[in-house]
């Protein structure tokens, strides 16, 4: 199955959907009608794991790290599909990354993998905006804009095995599987969890396959993950 939330005029509703349309208690929005997509959750934060691709770390000549390095995203950095991601005044190398996405559906804290595959409503995409030539994670990762979120959640995938592809302007820049991560989305979950109180709607993004690059004003980024569909949003 898969969820959205539609930003109508009365406000966000969030329901089942399918071929355009957004249904929650017998009723039906069409997005592009009835309003826009929006980000597919509300989350607190988006946690999100760095250098999980042996491939982006022989890329940047990183060591492959003893545990998960992680980083957090705030809820202003996220937007939804098809929105317009804003380049940053401040940054003059702007990178994307194509990431899966976990979304949490019940508060909890302290997982096993095993229980924190019960405790994820589902999947979808995020584009890990980075500010490439800024200062520290925080300045680089955490601004206005730098999380663009969606379309929907997928409740029906299993993550371990995903293939996936990264385009800008239609030409592809990434394409790999989910089993090549070097720690799997629900020892990831796990892990953070025992730092961090999830609360509904929280997202886990589990790092970006090799050859993410920049983009410029214009350019078009398309995130495919199979089994949950493509996130799309051009740059301005």
């Amino acid at each position: 199955m898969r969820l959205a939330r539609i930003d109508t005029g009365d406000g966000v509703v969030a329901g089942a959907y399918e071929d355009g349309v957004v249904e929650r208690d017998g009723e039906r929005y069409v997005v592009g009608e009835d309003g826009d997509l929006a980000p597919p959750c509300d989350p607190s934060a988006v946690y999100c794991i760095g250098r999980n691709y042996a491939e982006t770390l022989d890329q940047k000549g990183y060591e492959r790290p003893e545990q998960p390095t992680f980083f957090i995203k705030p809820p202003a950095s996220v937007i939804p599909h098809e929105a317009p991601i804003p380049y940053p005044t401040f940054s003059e190398e702007v990178t994307y990354a194509g990431e899966l996405v976990a979304v949490i559906d019940e508060r909890c804290h302290d997982l096993t993998p095993a229980a924190a595959e019960d405790m994820v409503r589902g999947f979808t995409i995020m584009n890990d905006v980075d500010a490439l030539d800024q200062p520290g994670l925080t300045s680089r990762k955490a601004f206005d804009g730098s999380g663009p979120l969606g379309p929907w959640i997928e409740t029906d995938v299993d993550p371990r095995s995903l293939d996936m592809y990264t385009e800008i302007n239609g030409e592809r820049r990434q394409a790999a599987n989910t089993e090549l991560m070097l720690w799997g989305p629900y020892e990831l979950v796990s892990f953070l969890s025992e730092r961090f109180t999830f609360r509904p709607g929280d997202a886990i993004a589990f790092g970006s396959p090799g050859n993410p690059g920049t983009i410029e004003p214009g350019d078009e980024v398309e995130i495919w993950y199979e089994g949950i569909g493509t996130l799309r949003n051009t740059v301005e």
